[in-house]
């Protein structure tokens, strides 16, 4: 029989990336199968989803509000019938999509789905990339029947019996991709003659990274380094038309990378926030690479993940704070000093899991 399969949740690239991985995974193993998205309507999902050849749906939803403010009370106020809505059209979508198997990626949209799904008798799982467990996921562990996993620990937010630690799921065009093709460079306009630094804040950019990236590009272009820097869409869209006049030959900045094998392939040298998802494709790029976590995520878990990495020599680490004034000079400290570049990528490659796909795979197979 024709397996159907809904995949929900993004957000982030962070959540957006392994489901599409999953996806393709899916599709390659099973090419009969149906596969349907339920993402969150403004959200990243709808539109890289659509750009990788997929159906989706969206669902009008959104998390607590932080913001102490009148409007801030207010969407807190709204969201129990907000996330009622949710939960009608869910089940709608389950009804006419019949799925065998419903997956759960982390992100506001997979509550209402997988909530949905866990009451209509559908099974669920859930694929959780980080070793601090977001909200969404620690409210539908106990209706799951599988949780995929990257870390160890995470019996404490988890039933223990449901968890099975696979890794993160890796594209598959990362996993293939080639160093230093010819045709990277020259996608990216850029020189195989030189040496190439990678900054990436992840799909939405980081703040922190793009103000000192920003201050810096005359010292990065005196040294000799070639910068290929990812914005995020938000950056991009305010910034100073006089930052994009400095572009030339050595310096690319853009809002989002998709074809990211391509960047990979030709960096050098990498500048990166320490994320689950980006830290599994790192180890298997296996650059060197300079991390800055992100301080407000949950539990400060990228800090965490950044350590397990530098406590080994596979990454160097700076925190937020101090990434104005060390970034910089830390990254041309290391472009001098080849050995150290070498015993860093050799470092980072060890904590590579090529596999997790096929793991995870595994387990939906025993469920649908």
């Amino acid at each position: 029989m024709k397996k159907r399969y809904i995949i929900s949740g993004g957000g982030t690239g962070g959540h957006i990336f392994p489901a599409l991985a999953i996806a393709n995974k899916i599709k390659k193993e099973n090419p009969e199968a149906e596969i349907l998205f339920i993402g969150a309507e403004n959200k990243m999902e709808m539109k890289r989803v659509p750009e990788a050849g997929y159906r989706i749906e969206g669902l009008e939803i959104y998390g607590i509000s932080r913001d102490m403010s009148l409007n801030g009370l207010l969407c807190n106020l709204r969201l129990p019938v907000v996330m009622l809505k949710a939960m009608r059209k869910a089940k709608k979508i389950m009804r006419e999509f019949a799925p065998d198997l419903v997956i759960g990626v982390g992100g506001f949209a997979s509550g209402p789905a997988l909530k949905a799904a866990s009451q209509m008798g559908i099974p669920t799982m859930l694929q959780e990339q980080n070793s601090y467990p977001g909200v969404t996921n620690k409210m539908l562990c106990k209706d799951a029947k599988t949780i995929c996993v990257a870390y160890d620990g995470l019996e404490k937010y988890f039933p223990e019996e449901k968890i099975v630690k696979t890794g993160n799921p890796i594209r598959a065009e990362i996993l293939q991709l080639q160093r230093k093709s010819e045709s990277s460079y020259k996608f990216f306009g850029l020189s195989p003659e030189k040496k190439t630094v990678l900054v990436v804040g992840g799909s939405l950019g980081a703040r922190t990274l793009n103000t000192t990236m920003a201050a810096h590009l005359r010292e990065i272009r005196e040294a000799g380094l070639q910068l290929l820097w990812q914005t995020g869409e938000q950056f991009y869209s305010k910034i100073d038309p006089k930052l994009l006049d400095e572009q030339d030959g050595s310096i690319k900045i853009v809002p989002f990378i998709k074809n990211m094998n391509d960047a990979y392939g030709i960096a050098d040298i990498i500048v990166s926030r320490a994320g689950a998802l980006a830290l599994s494709e790192l180890a298997i790029v296996g650059a060197p690479t300079i991390l800055v976590p992100f301080p407000y995520a949950a539990e400060d878990h990228q800090t965490s993940n950044a350590k397990a990495l530098s406590s080994r020599n596979a990454a160097i680490l700076i925190p937020d704070k101090e990434a104005p004034e060390k970034l910089i000079p830390e990254l041309m400290k290391l472009y001098g000093d080849t050995a150290r570049m070498q015993a860093l990528a050799e470092n980072m490659r060890k904590f590579a899991k090529p596999d997790a796909i096929d793991l995870i795979y595994s387990e939906i197979e025993k469920l649908s």
